[in-house]
């Protein structure tokens, strides 16, 4: 049996995450290029020590690019990791904000799709993935812009705490990732949302669409929440360039979507994200199990 977490965030439990946030937030202290120096060394070391999530990307990867040479598939492992570790201090960024700090970091494309969307009174639902930078650049996109963010319950109680006052300040309203009515409501009043259909939810509400070519389970939810709320459905990719930069960039909206045909919708959604994806492939969140939900057996084939 799961053993509960203590209650009290100062119990001795969370001292550990404590410690490390404390560390993080002097960290957020220093230059950008030196937060990534350290960063880059934070993922080297979780690629050794994590190997739980280690093992989980190694898989992801040889599913979803089996044309790389074993060289190629270890530095594309290794730059995952890095980003990964890049991203745990970002997200510092974010949770302790400083607004004034963030937005000359980043660079806004495509921003005319908003205004027309918006112009039109129409909601925007921002169809996005889990990139490792989606703490900092949703603040920055936030000084330019109100929004609205779905959000999964931290299950560390004192991060729970700390990245949800953070996200507050950005976020004009946070929406807990089940509640599909209250998303569609801000969408029919013309909100715009953040919304990232790309994880593994079971094959409840979900169908097998391709990801990279792999059967995934993909949810139905986002052309239901589309044809309900009429909103325009806005892909929104974000990454880092060599430079340190943040890159937003928001495409056009979807057109003839939703089809009514679950399938070739939820085939549509993971053509966009894999899209956005290749733009900063080791960028993406690949330590999740995307592939968790498989015919022949839960977590088959991260076995």
């Amino acid at each position: 049996m799961k053993q509960k977490r203590p209650e009290n965030l100062w119990h001795p439990t969370y001292w550990p995450t404590f410690l490390g946030l404390g560390l993080v937030w002097l960290i957020n202290r220093l230059p950008l290029p030196a937060q990534h120096k350290i960063g880059r060394l934070l993922g080297r070391i979780l690629m050794c020590i994590a190997k739980d999530r280690k093992h989980v990307a190694d898989t992801n990867l040889s599913l979803c690019f089996p044309h790389l040479s074993p060289k190629e598939h270890n530095q594309m492992l290794s730059d995952v990791f890095k980003d990964q570790g890049i991203a745990m201090i970002e997200s510092g960024m974010a949770w302790w904000p400083q607004p004034e700090k963030l937005t000359p970091l980043g660079d806004i494309i495509g921003f005319e799709h908003v205004e027309k969307a918006q112009a039109e009174g129409q909601g925007i639902l921002f169809l996005s993935g889990h990139f490792t930078c989606l703490d900092v650049t949703g603040g920055i996109l936030a000084q330019h812009m109100r929004f609205d963010g779905m959000y999964r319950k931290n299950n560390n109680p004192v991060i729970e705490e700390l990245s949800k006052k953070g996200r507050e300040v950005f976020f004009e309203e946070l929406i807990e990732r089940g509640d599909i009515r209250r998303l569609v409501r801000r969408l029919k009043d013309g909100k715009a949302v953040w919304y990232a259909p790309d994880q593994d939810m079971g094959m409840k509400l979900s169908v097998y669409a391709p990801f990279f070519g792999v059967p995934a389970a993909t949810i139905t939810a986002t052309a239901r929440i589309a044809k309900m709320s009429k909103a325009a459905v806005i892909p929104l990719s974000m990454r880092r360039n060599d430079q340190g930069r943040y890159i937003i960039e928001m495409l056009p909206p979807l057109e003839d979507f939703p089809t009514g045909d679950d399938v070739a919708d939820a085939t549509k959604v993971n053509q966009v994200i894999e899209s956005m994806i290749m733009k900063a492939p080791t960028q993406y969140m690949w330590v999740h199990r995307r592939f968790k939900t498989h015919p022949k057996g839960k977590a088959f084939l991260y076995k």
